[in-house]
């Protein structure tokens, strides 16, 4: 049986953004559905996904709207850090021709995108917030 929409996309936002020069200048390999305990910053991870269903001409679609997150903690400057990841991000995602297996993709775009201090005052948090179509 084919995954369901959110893990099947997750998978290949993962596999996508590791591929992704840009993103790996940044920060290498460390893209992560789940970083290990003790990470080390920068790095990238799958933030949430939520499907919602859709059904057109008797087929199952789904509109998905999921986050991408971008953790800094660096010496000095980590909102700047935080926000080229975020860059990055967005250009490697926005419009992009993702793989997800079982499904056909539609379309994903870039909808907004926040940095902030994280609160142990040290450490800073990029969300990116996406919306994509799949069909299948």
């Amino acid at each position: 049986m084919a995954e369901r929409y959110a893990l099947a996309l997750q998978k290949g936002l993962v596999a996508a953004l590791k591929a992704d020069a840009g993103i790996a200048a940044l920060v290498g390999a460390r893209v992560y559905d789940q970083p290990p305990k003790e990470a080390t910053r920068p790095y990238v991870r799958i933030g949430g996904i939520e499907p919602r269903p859709l059904r057109t001409d008797g087929k199952a679609a789904a509109s998905m709207t999921f986050g991408i997150e971008a953790h800094s903690r660096p010496a000095t400057s980590g909102r700047v850090e935080a926000t080229k990841c975020a860059e990055a991000i967005v250009t490697a995602l926005d419009d992009a021709d993702l793989t997800v297996a079982g499904y056909e993709l539609v379309q994903v775009h870039w909808q907004t995108q926040s940095v902030a201090q994280d609160s142990d005052g040290e450490s800073y948090t990029a969300i990116v917030a996406f919306t994509a179509l799949l069909d299948g």
